[in-house]
């Protein structure tokens, strides 16, 4: 079986896991993906606003990514978001797993389906994410006794411009728990793929007039975060799959 993480802000790479550089050509772009050696030969890693941070939310390809994935022969996926928190159910420095999402970006091609040669399909959002996948991560975050929240409702902007105070208090009218800039389009590619996708949302702070402190958390907490998720996702991507329905949503 083989797995991939997809890392955004502060994870731009996977700690004590040695990797090589692999070009995939997809019709959409070209993409770099680190592929891990030795034990974890099928494990792949992707940083969504490249190594150093350069692609913006709305710059970012990614058709080219999903589909990379797909050509590889990727079946699961673990989706790291850093968010800012509207409500209490994951703070400054907390982790959430996300359960839906709102989209609403613009301008952003977030389908494989435009018509014409390439078919029109359209993909059930009842469930977004791989509830297996889901299970297993709340099982291991628990193991470790580390709190992570069982649900939240991921809302995604264009960026990458922050938001408003009265954007935020709309979004938390939306029912919004987080707001973020990328999670609402991969999420979309990869259910059209049939890619059994996870996402963990850690927040780095307070959306914009949710409250005075909007200090980001530092980069020792990051990367303490980045620890800590990777460690959950070794351990669940490569776990025995039990029954869902991710690679049978399209209609």
């Amino acid at each position: 079986m083989k797995a991939a993480i997809l890392g955004g802000t502060g994870v731009y790479s996977i700690d004590g896991i040695e990797t090589v550089n692999k070009t995939v050509n997809t019709e959409y772009g070209t993409v770099i993906i680190k592929k891990g050696t030795g034990k974890w030969d099928n494990l792949y890693f992707i940083s969504r606003h490249g190594s150093d941070h350069s692609i913006p939310p709305h710059k970012i390809n990614y058709r080219a990514n999903i589909r990379a994935l797909t050509l590889l022969g990727i079946e699961r996926v673990f989706a790291i978001y850093a968010v800012g928190s509207i409500t209490d159910i994951v703070t400054p420095g907390g982790f959430g797993l996300v359960s839906q999402f709102i989209d609403v970006t613009q301008g952003r091609i977030n389908t494989f389906y435009e018509g014409g040669k390439t078919g029109l399909k359209h993909t059930p959002m009842d469930e977004p994410y791989c509830p297996d996948l889901g299970s297993k991560i709340l099982i291991s975050a628990e193991k470790r006794g580390f709190p992570i929240a069982n649900s939240g409702t991921y809302l995604c902007t264009n960026g990458p411009r922050l938001e408003t105070p009265a954007e935020i208090k709309m979004y938390k009218m939306f029912g919004a728990d987080y707001v973020g800039m990328t999670g609402a389009t991969e999420t979309a590619l990869a259910r059209e793929s049939g890619i059994h996708l996870a996402a963990v949302s850690y927040s780095i702070n307070w959306a914009a007039g949710i409250k005075q402190d909007v200090e980001f958390i530092n980069d020792k907490e990051i990367e303490e975060t980045k620890n800590k998720l990777t460690e959950i996702a070794l351990e669940v991507l490569f776990d025995e799959p039990g029954e869902c329905f991710c690679n049978n949503q399209q209609s």
